[in-house]
């Protein structure tokens, strides 16, 4: 179902994948959106218990997208680098695809709420704190990885 790479010597191993889903902040979700035209946004992640969570608001496209039809993609690159005198970049990239849905059950929704804010709060008070002011506004997303490919790159 989902093609095979075709510069299988430049493929990374499940664990690189799993490793850069863990240690890079960001990403690109690529959902269908309103006339079935792509719709692609940055997102912030966390990669907890073999999924990818996000978080967003109760309206808006991105939900209204998901609600539509469930199947996404995402893209993960991390910062790469450049070697002295070269102009191109080597960097590694993930792509994942999967089955993605709204989390509406409340503890469940914390739980994933917690694994996403204490990536990238300063502390699990803060966590705590903006969980319970923003809770009731927040959505939270899990994507199903079904397919996951990754990949280095070299710009040349």
């Amino acid at each position: 179902m989902f093609r095979k790479m075709r510069r299988h010597k430049q493929e990374l191993s499940a664990e690189e994948c799993i490793n850069i889903l863990i240690n890079e902040p960001r990403g690109v979700l690529a959902l269908l959106g309103d006339d079935d035209y792509p719709y692609s946004l940055p997102m912030s992640h966390v990669y907890a218990d073999g999924k990818i969570y996000f978080h967003g608001a109760k309206t808006g496209h991105k939900k209204d997208a998901v609600e539509k039809h469930p199947k996404a993609s995402y893209c993960v690159m991390d910062k790469g680098v450049k070697n002295d005198g070269e102009w191109w970049y080597t960097f590694k990239s993930v792509i994942v695809f999967g089955k993605i849905r709204i989390i509406t059950e409340n503890d469940e929704k914390i739980e994933k709420l917690r694994y996403l804010g204490n990536k990238f709060f300063p502390t699990e008070e803060d966590t705590e704190k903006e969980i319970k002011r923003l809770l009731d506004k927040t959505e939270v997303f899990e994507l199903t990885i079904e397919h996951m490919s990754g990949k280095t790159v070299v710009e040349r």
